[in-house]
């Protein structure tokens, strides 16, 4: 059993392309639900994104379920497989852990060492958690993930500026309005984008916000979160949209609706002064036309993506791949030593057999034998068998976790004559803690 990550991102795919890949938060269930429901797969985990859709899968084998999980996205998606393959990558084994790594460190994203991946790979985790489609293999990558991109941010500079998809859309807002200080603004969408957005107008000075939202009670707990805070702010339905976005400076849409939710009529009517909408859904929040409509400057994911692919790679980018490259070693080192531990718990076992074995011929031989003497021989017998397998069990972990490590159980097995099939019964799933 091996993982096997496949995926698409602003690397591989245009925003057409990622958008018709993209999974809604309403049909995770049923994609986690049919990948499990495939042969080849045991656990199943999807991270889907406004620039990335990825599935990490524990496969029997490489082919057949790199053929399952492509066969999923592409029935989801409605393209053929062979319209997916351009634009898909695929990472097995260590590549596959090496990958999470890397994405929860923030170095995959569109804006370098944006720290809302790590929050978005624990959303996803324990959304299939929830479904019971991940296990032990992915439970113990994904809490490694975790830690990884923690220690990242700590240990670097590489989101001190709080660096996102929001800011940076805002931040080219800011260049096109000369400013958002006093102006107003329109939020479409409360989820957690929205919340960013709200924090970071409030920072640039906003002078009113609005949020519209499909649930208003959700859109009116960020409003009076923002009111709290300084910033006037009330919340409307989305049929209110035409008046509201005639009234705003810049509107940030991410609702991660399927289909669009600002139609060109809804900006075509506003009154003749310049307007910006950060255009953040996946798939697009912002219909075909706004963007040719006179005074109107729409900045979606693909004009982030052109520009922000030129940003220079500094200091704390390459310290970050540096502590990347370091766990995935450890991590590694500590998935073979773990690889050996069910040989070694056999050998212990068929060792304390024979010590068994060994006190019951000696009792039928013996039997007149003095319990206090027959209780301090089998003492000592397990004593010296315990002595004797120290050292070699000890160091065949050691020997294990390094990277020809992996014929250490093999040898073991072959020497001591053990059941292939035992170290797999021993090693059966145990509950998963609750900790993250």
């Amino acid at each position: 059993m091996s993982i096997l990550a496949i995926g698409m991102s602003h690397h591989t795919a245009d925003l057409r392309v990622l958008e018709q890949v993209t999974v809604a938060a309403v049909d995770v269930p049923k994609v986690l639900d049919e990948l499990l429901a495939c042969q080849n797969v045991s656990e199943a985990l999807l991270v889907s994104t406004c620039n990335r859709v990825e599935v990490y899968a524990v496969v029997e084998a490489f082919h057949a379920g790199l053929t399952d999980v492509v066969g999923v996205l592409a029935r989801h998606s409605g393209h053929p497989v062979a319209d997916l393959h351009d634009h898909l990558y695929v990472h097995y084994a260590a590549a596959a852990a090496q990958h999470l790594f890397t994405v929860a460190a923030g170095l995959d994203s569109m804006v370098v060492g944006e720290p809302q991946i790590l929050g978005q790979v624990r959303a996803s985790y324990n959304v299939a958690r929830e479904l019971g489609t991940v296990g032990r293999t992915l439970h113990e990558l994904v809490q490694q993930a975790l830690r990884i991109g923690k220690r990242v941010h700590t240990d670097t500079g590489l989101d001190q500026a709080g660096g996102s998809v929001v800011t940076e859309a805002l931040a080219d807002a800011e260049l096109v309005l000369d400013g958002l200080a006093g102006r107003s603004a329109l939020i479409v969408g409360a989820g957690s984008m929205g919340g960013l957005a709200a924090a970071a107008l409030r920072r640039a000075g906003i002078g009113d916000v609005v949020i519209a939202n499909r649930t208003e009670a959700n859109g009116a707990r960020l409003a009076a979160s923002l009111t709290e805070q300084g910033v006037p702010a009330s919340s409307v339905g989305l049929s209110d949209l035409h008046d509201r976005i005639s009234a705003a400076d810049v509107v940030v849409a991410c609702t991660g609706a399927v289909g669009s939710v600002i139609p060109v009529d809804a900006v075509a009517s506003r009154a003749d002064r310049p307007l910006v909408i950060c255009d953040l859904g996946l798939p697009r929040d912002v219909a075909d036309g706004v963007a040719d409509l006179a005074g109107v400057r729409v900045v979606d994911l693909d004009s982030l993506q052109r520009r922000l692919a030129e940003a220079p790679s500094g200091i704390d980018t390459r310290r970050a791949g540096e502590i990347v490259a370091e766990e995935v070693r450890a991590y590694l080192a500590a998935q073979r030593s773990a690889g050996v531990t069910p040989t070694v718990t056999a050998l212990r076992k068929r060792a304390a057999e024979v010590v068994d074995a060994e006190l019951l011929r000696l009792d039928a031989r013996l039997p007149d034998l003095d319990a206090p003497v027959r209780d301090e021989l089998a003492r000592t017998v397990r004593r010296v068998v315990d002595k004797l397998l120290h050292t070699p069990t000890v160091r065949v972990k050691e020997l294990a976790s390094g990277p020809e490590g992996s014929g250490y159980a093999e040898a073991l097995r072959e020497l001591f004559a053990l059941d292939p099939q035992a170290p797999a019964a021993v090693s059966s799933l145990e509950p998963l803690d609750g900790g993250m």
